[in-house]
């Protein structure tokens, strides 16, 4: 209960500072936020990551609809065993719900966090869960394939032990 009670946290908070770049920086407008560091720059995006595939959002406004589905199915059928794992699915199921809310409502997502340090496309803060949750997500898989090869071992599997009543 208490990651999605934080996913929701980060959706409301992904789709507040959009709410707020979209009423009081014009488009292609910029706001400082913390001086040589970031600023906020109002960018629509209708492509991915990169702006990738910028032509055809209704591809990732579906691609977004079933990672969120395959998320939330794997949540409930107790897939992830761990923190970890909660913790990845959370933070992507909460990246992909407010993107997919920008996709469906606006046909485009609002990026806003430029760096002013190095030259990287301007992001949002559900850019920012996906980013952290995909790699955890990979951490967890690895760390559970281990696992789960250690489980299906018995200790007859050796082919040098000889079976129980030989």
């Amino acid at each position: 209960m208490l990651y999605a009670i934080i996913a929701v946290l980060l959706v409301v908070a992904d789709q507040l500072t959009k709410y707020l770049v979209r009423a009081n920086i014009p488009l292609g407008g910029s706001a400082p936020f913390l001086p040589g560091f970031l600023d906020f720059t109002y960018v629509q995006n209708t492509g991915a990551a990169f702006s990738i595939l910028r032509e055809h959002t209704w591809l990732l406004t579906l691609v977004s609809a079933v990672v969120v589905l395959a998320v939330c199915y794997l949540l409930v059928r107790g897939f992830f065993s761990d923190a970890l794992g909660r913790v990845a699915a959370m933070l992507i199921l909460a990246g992909g719900v407010g993107n997919l809310i920008d996709r469906a409502v606006f046909g485009f997502v609002t990026d806003m966090i430029r760096t002013l340090f190095m030259d990287f496309p301007v992001f949002n803060v559900a850019d920012c869960c996906v980013t952290i949750g995909v790699p955890l997500l990979a951490i967890y898989l690895i760390l559970h394939w281990k696992d789960d090869d250690r489980k299906e071992e018995t200790p007859n599997d050796d082919p040098q032990l000889p079976a129980d009543g030989e």
